[in-house]
């Protein structure tokens, strides 16, 4: 099924992003978090892409697997870094195999260990690129892209960032799903721009559950999303009072109702960052009011 068009029969929904495990022994844990997730009924499931490419068989396996043997629609993640039009038909026509109808086109980050990697010198430069080659070869293809409400850090400013989110959308983009944050301010003001330009695509919000406080600055480290001054003073006070344990309840608390007000607010459904874990993400979709 495209995801294009379950959005637009169901709203709002709860949808999931996994990672695959690098290690095959760690797929059956996995897999089992992947069932007890089931019950949250996502309408999809992302699975990411590692730095170019390199975990793309893993990612194609680990989609295959949860559509068939799971009921979990799948979106694969595909990135621009290190394509060529001739890798990128090779994986499409593999989800086309599969049948598998959705893809998160990105553009990547450069690969590890890589000093002064041009992005400029690739075959595909910009997720835009991507979005373009799908949508002209795979029509059948449903492809989302990312956005951020939050400047990506390579951006000059929020226009142009605007600008280059508009372009996925004018080369194809169907809907869009948006880098973590914490304020959801952000995300109405960056949703409303994006109206105003003349893009009329669903923006998912992607959300975080903050499960100790190491973990959170180091993702943040990462992505370049800030945590209010007001809920980073409450969970170090929280670490310094109760320690992980503390922190992980406040943000779980703090996920259920930001998930919440984004749904009453509009947002035609919750993206949650499940970092491969059941729990917290079981605590947050069975209080959310869906």
């Amino acid at each position: 099924m495209r995801v294009c068009d379950l959005i637009q029969r169901k709203s709002p929904f709860l949808s999931l992003e996994f990672f695959p495990p690098k290690e095959r022994e760690a797929w059956p844990a996995f897999f089992a978090v992947v069932d007890k997730l089931k019950v949250l009924d996502p309408l999809f499931a992302s699975v990411t892409y590692g730095a170019g490419g390199g975990t793309q068989d893993n990612t194609l396996e680990i989609a295959t697997r949860m559509k068939r043997d799971h009921g979990i629609e799948p979106v694969t993640h595909l990135t621009s870094v290190g394509a060529s039009a001739e890798k990128l038909d090779a994986f499409l026509d593999s989800l086309r195999a599969a049948d598998i109808q959705n893809v998160l086109a990105l553009r990547g980050d450069p690969p590890r260990g890589v000093a002064d990697f041009d992005f400029n010198a690739q075959e595909f430069k910009h997720a835009s690129d991507v979005i373009e080659h799908i949508t002209a070869r795979y029509p059948e293809m449903c492809v989302g892209g990312a956005a951020y409400p939050e400047p990506h850090c390579e951006s000059p400013s929020i226009k142009s960032d605007l600008d280059m989110v508009l372009l996925k959308v004018k080369k194809g983009a169907q809907f869009l799903v948006t880098q973590l944050f914490f304020d959801n301010r952000l995300y109405f003001d960056y949703v409303d721009r994006l109206k105003a330009m003349g893009s009329d695509v669903p923006v998912i919000p992607g959300i975080l559950p903050i499960m100790s406080l190491k973990s959170a600055k180091f993702t943040l480290s990462l992505c370049g999303a800030a945590i209010p001054g007001k809920f980073l003073s409450a969970l170090e006070k929280a670490y310094e009072e109760g320690g992980d344990d503390a922190v992980y309840a406040l943000g779980i608390d703090y996920a259920t109702k930001q998930a919440q007000q984004l749904i009453d607010g509009g947002a035609p459904g919750v993206h949650l960052y499940t970092l491969n874990r059941a729990e917290a993400v079981l605590e947050i979709g069975k209080n959310l009011n869906i």
